[in-house]
């Protein structure tokens, strides 16, 4: 489905930098642009069948792809990534011809496209997947023994792309409405993925077929198989929205330490549905799955692997001590659900939109169970996680993302405009209100920052310039002298004019309001300016 285009569990890792590539190869193009073959047709559902194979870590399979037809074209792209190999492609029964590039195959359509028309076509592919070197960063396919050598399989693969493991149009602009995820693992074992099982089909080879179906929009890398002996149990959630339907599958020896550490699930979506709204996939219902990798924010099948510890594997990254009051995993990668799969980029450039919110929802957790200052400790204690090393924002139409600095720079940067709209009711509206106004959609990181704006009441686009698109920090300068107190922004990009508060000697606190020229107030007698914590800027008195 093209979700409306009003304009054109990634986990951030601090052990890593990242540079953005300034050279981008025919690839890339093919990866991130919204190339004349992606852009003639219109998404509206999958139906992945896939079969892992353990013994010789190989997948096969099929992927159903139905769309819409946009304007009339021959020539349809679908991506599968190398190693991976389509055996065939079939339309009404008719085997059609395609051409590799690389890791995109232009497959020519026999049948004449009509606008308006609904279509389908099958494509077929097998062979060695990729293998997950370091995941969730480094992603693919994961093939595990578990304690008793069965072997557990996981996908993950944000960035990389779906493509890695299954046929799809692999550009994040546009989503089907709905999906079926058929998996066929072997009779001891269970596959997890997204939505609601529908049905589990027992098979004459001693294998089990699983068939998920996903009622709401999915993004490409939010589709997940998840193999392994799983134990489960089940709860239900009184939400903003009824019963919300709460599944829990972890490996057996761990399912007494699970029953515990998962009791976080709850009082996170308690918090999150006051700050955000109702959980966005109630008819799909939410699922905690264990994973032998760190967690990723696969839609209504969160994956984790935290060690049933609190913190991010048990430390705290904020170095306040409130960071290891919750899971960082259960509560990071759950905060997606709002910012990454409700709310979806259209592009990797604006990464920021799932990371920086979801960044910042650790603050508000942290806020709604232990007070304003808690939360408020938190976000300022992961500023020595920022790098100010390239923009946050990154190339648009070339799969290239931005800084890491999405995530503690981003959240810092909505702090500071909580600060500025100084009204914390109308705050928690706008957050709630990105999640209503863009309800499963893609969007652009320019229609966030219009959106906030204009429900501020106040233009803050310098701000998002500052914060998104340069690396510097601002610095208020000021000079007391016999008339009073002379203030200005450098350190920033011109027309910045973000409003700060300030304590100026005994004076009560107050906000002023700073421009790239010399501003003047009255403040005879006064000698000392501190500038409130919750900004993320640096102050520089002059002499």
């Amino acid at each position: 489905m093209l979700r409306k285009i009003l304009a054109f569990g990634l986990l951030f890792t601090p052990l890593f930098t990242f540079a953005q590539k300034s050279v981008f190869t025919h690839s890339d193009t093919l990866r991130g642009a919204i190339t004349p073959e992606r852009a003639w047709w219109d998404l509206t559902f999958y139906h992945l069948q896939v079969k892992p194979d353990a013994a010789d870590s190989t997948i096969s399979g099929s992927t159903r792809i139905h769309y819409k037809v946009l304007e009339p074209s021959q020539i349809i792209q679908v991506d599968l990534q190398e190693p991976l190999q389509i055996e065939k492609v079939v339309q009404d029964g008719q085997s059609l011809e395609y051409k590799r590039d690389g890791n995109a195959f232009f497959i020519s359509l026999k049948k004449l496209q009509t606008t308006g028309r609904q279509e389908s076509i099958e494509v077929f592919y097998s062979g060695r997947p990729r293998l997950a070197k370091r995941p969730p960063w480094d992603g693919g396919i994961q093939w595990v023994p578990d304690a008793v050598d069965n072997t557990i399989i996981s996908t993950s693969c944000q960035g990389l792309g779906a493509s890695v493991w299954w046929p799809c149009k692999d550009h994040m602009y546009d989503e089907p409405d709905s999906m079926m995820i058929s998996v066929t693992v072997p009779a001891n074992m269970k596959d997890v993925s997204n939505g609601v099982l529908r049905s589990v089909t027992d098979n004459p080879d001693r294998t089990k077929t699983y068939n998920w179906f996903v009622s709401n929009p999915i993004n490409n890398y939010g589709v997940n198989m998840n193999v392994a002996n799983y134990q489960s149990w089940n709860e239900v959630y009184q939400g903003e929205k009824g019963d919300l339907n709460v599944s829990y599958y972890v490996q057996p020896e761990n399912l007494e330490k699970a029953r515990i550490q998962f009791k976080q699930v709850p009082m996170m979506l308690k918090a999150f549905e006051h700050w955000f709204g109702p959980y966005p996939f109630y008819e799909d219902g939410y699922k905690l799955v264990e994973v032998p990798y760190l967690g990723m924010e696969h839609q209504s099948s969160v994956t984790y692997g935290n060690g049933y510890k609190n913190g991010y594997l048990g430390r705290d990254l904020s170095g306040t001590g409130w960071g290891l009051k919750w899971d960082f995993i259960i509560i990071h990668e759950s905060g997606h659900e709002w910012f990454a799969n409700n709310i979806t980029y259209k592009d990797v450039a604006d990464m920021w939109v799932h990371e920086s919110f979801t960044n910042y929802s650790e603050n508000l957790y942290t806020e709604y169970y232990f007070g304003k200052e808690a939360g408020s400790d938190y976000v300022i204690g992961t500023r020595k996680l920022i790098a100010n090393d390239i923009p946050i924002i990154g190339i648009y139409g070339v799969n290239q993302e931005g800084s890491r600095d999405m995530y503690y720079k981003g959240g810092n940067m909505l702090h500071n405009i909580r600060q500025i709209v100084n009204d914390d009711k109308k705050w928690r509206q706008i957050l709630r209100g990105l999640n209503e106004t863009f309800y499963h959609q893609t969007v652009s990181g320019s229609q966030i920052e219009d959106y906030i704006s204009k429900k501020s009441g106040r233009d803050l686009s310098k701000i998002f310039d500052q914060y998104l698109r340069d690396t510097r920090i601002p610095v208020l300068e000021y000079i007391f002298d016999g008339k009073g107190l002379k203030y200005r922004w450098a350190n920033v990009v011109p027309g910045f004019d973000m409003p700060v508060k300030v304590k100026i000697g005994t004076l009560p606190e107050q906000f002023i309001y700073p421009k790239t020229d010399w501003q003047t107030m009255n403040a005879k007698g006064r000698k000392t300016l501190i500038v409130d914590r919750n900004f993320y800027v640096e102050s520089n008195p002059g002499s």
